[in-house]
């Protein structure tokens, strides 16, 4: 599965979503939805560590050379997704464990965040949560060069705060 490059929004990608295999799509698509409302050119891919090796470290090998500038990988199971991408490239790699019928994705999280000293995995959270704070957090990577994408996180965290403060728990949600 080749998603086209960043519905909706121009130029090249810079983040690659990367997924062990389409159902994966279901919690990465949060991450894609996340960069196209920034506005951040990135591309989708389903690469399989276990079932095609060698397009995993082709892609890997191949991704600076595209312009992208960070990877981010859901992977369930055993998981070893992330860490053969981190192993085939220098650019900042973020994991999402993606849950699992049988474990619920703690085998993913452990397989994700147990690297070997000296090839980082940035992990994060187990499902829909880790992936939206994946496609934040490759946003505020890529904010640090570029101010109009610090603009938009700030106007982001600030759009969280008021939604805080403007929270009442008088009002009936269950509707």
């Amino acid at each position: 599965m080749i998603t086209p490059p960043s519905p909706g929004v121009e130029g090249t990608p810079l983040v690659g979503v990367v997924m062990g295999s389409t159902t994966d799509w279901k919690i990465m698509k949060v991450v894609s939805e996340r960069l196209s409302s920034f506005g951040v050119p990135h591309e989708a891919r389903v690469v399989s560590a276990h079932r095609t090796p060698d397009l995993l470290f082709e892609y890997a090998r191949d991704a600076r050379g595209r312009g992208l500038k960070i990877l981010i990988a859901g992977a369930g199971g055993a998981a070893h997704l992330p860490g053969m991408l981190a192993s085939s490239t220098t650019l900042p790699v973020l994991g999402v464990p993606i849950p699992s019928t049988l474990l619920n994705g703690m085998d993913s999280l452990l397989s994700i965040v147990q690297m070997p000293k000296g090839i980082p995995v940035g992990t994060l959270a187990i499902g829909e949560p880790g992936a939206e704070n994946a496609a934040l957090l490759a946003l505020q990577i890529l904010a640090v060069s570029d101010p109009g994408l610090t603009k938009k996180l700030e106007d982001f965290r600030q759009s969280l705060r008021k939604k805080v403060l403007e929270s009442d728990l008088t009002k009936d949600t269950s509707s």
